[in-house]
């Protein structure tokens, strides 16, 4: 595959509601908490699908159509691949070629709290030195001088949470991110965490918690929080790791997560869950939508929730995810016939992250 750089000039109308791009649903933006950010609606993550195990053109196509279409959110993680890193590296490579002059139209985060480099200091956690150092090596692979948004990966129950938000609150002063954010922490560590960073004067901007039909838990107290202290939310995982998705309906297909081994434990496909999942799928067809952009237009339901963050193995996966943006609004009876089959199904692997 040839590049040449600025040969890719962004559809003219993606910010055009129900004009963008040759799709007849445009993005819908939310402002992100009590802050003055909108983020679209649906945000597009690289935690799978740009790392070196997929070819480059394909992870070039799949940005273009997203920018094309309005997704000017792009999320990241120092540790994403396979192997470590090389998402963001190949990031870069794609922003250098095709998104550099378009930097001001995009908000770019990363993210540190998980092992990335061997030794002492590269094992993860929330220490000043391991946050810190991450960020520069992340801004290295990009090629960036800032993040829009950098954030706690997890919590870190052996590290003070002083050190970690006085952490995120440095990068901010020193210029290399703009905002900060926390993920997987539960609803007290976040109050925490969001007076300690007041009391520093840098606002949390946003928690990244996993969040889906089958994975309610921020339900219990995580969502009132946000909704009182003016935090964004940006749920991962809506469509639980591909389980709510056709693609499991008739058992486990080739080059599946699930056949993969990929976040989706084959022993999680129940014939209990698979039922309710069955159920979902059939009140989607009602709706006149995909399995996936009900769960979508789902995790949306709530005003607290500022964006879905999803992943895409090709184009044609992206298109059908921010469809689910023309259908957003749910009458009382879809919400409570969905309540019976959305249901925990043991899928959420970050929960010892929130569990303190």
């Amino acid at each position: 595959m040839t590049y040449r750089v600025d040969e890719y000039q962004a559809a003219a109308g993606r910010y055009a509601h129900g004009a963008a791009a040759t799709s007849g649903t445009g993005m819908v933006y939310r402002r992100c908490g009590a802050s003055g950010l909108d983020l679209p609606a649906i945000s597009l993550g690289l935690w799978h699908n740009f790392g070196d195990d997929v070819p480059m053109d394909r992870q070039r196509d799949i940005l273009r159509r997203a920018f094309d279409r309005g997704v000017t959110h792009f999320d990241l993680a120092n540790n994403y691949g396979p192997p470590y890193g090389s998402a963001e590296r190949n990031f870069g490579v794609h922003l250098e070629r095709d998104l550099r002059r378009y930097r001001d139209e995009l908000v770019i985060s990363s993210k540190a709290g998980y092992d990335m480099w061997p030794g002492p200091y590269g094992q993860g956690g929330g220490s000043r030195k391991y946050l810190v150092s991450s960020l520069d090596q992340s801004l290295q692979r990009m090629g960036l001088d800032y993040v829009d948004i950098f954030y706690s990966h997890r919590f870190d129950e052996t590290t003070p949470l002083e050190e970690t938000m006085g952490a995120l609150d440095s990068v901010v002063r020193a210029g290399k991110a703009l905002y900060v954010g926390i993920s997987s922490y539960s609803g007290p560590r976040t109050r925490e965490a969001i007076a300690i960073l007041r009391d520093l004067g840098t606002p949390l901007l946003i928690h990244q918690p996993s969040y889906s039909m089958l994975n309610r838990w921020v339900e219990e107290d995580l969502l009132d929080v946000l909704g009182v202290e003016g935090v964004g939310c940006i749920a991962f995982s809506p469509l639980a790791q591909g389980m709510l998705t056709d693609k499991y309906l008739d058992g486990i297909p080739e080059g599946s997560r699930a056949a993969q081994g990929k976040s989706l434990d084959p022993s999680l496909l129940t014939d209990s869950a698979l039922a309710h999942v069955r159920a979902l799928n059939s009140m989607a067809q009602d709706r006149g939508q995909s399995l996936a952009q009900l769960a979508l237009s789902w995790v949306l339901r709530d005003p607290r929730v500022t964006s879905a963050l999803i992943g895409a193995s090709s184009v044609e996966q992206l298109d059908s995810s921010l469809d689910a943006l023309g259908s957003l609004d749910f009458e009382t009876e879809e919400l409570t016939a969905i309540d019976q089959h959305a249901v925990e199904a043991g899928i959420n692997l970050w929960a010892p992250s929130s569990e303190h």
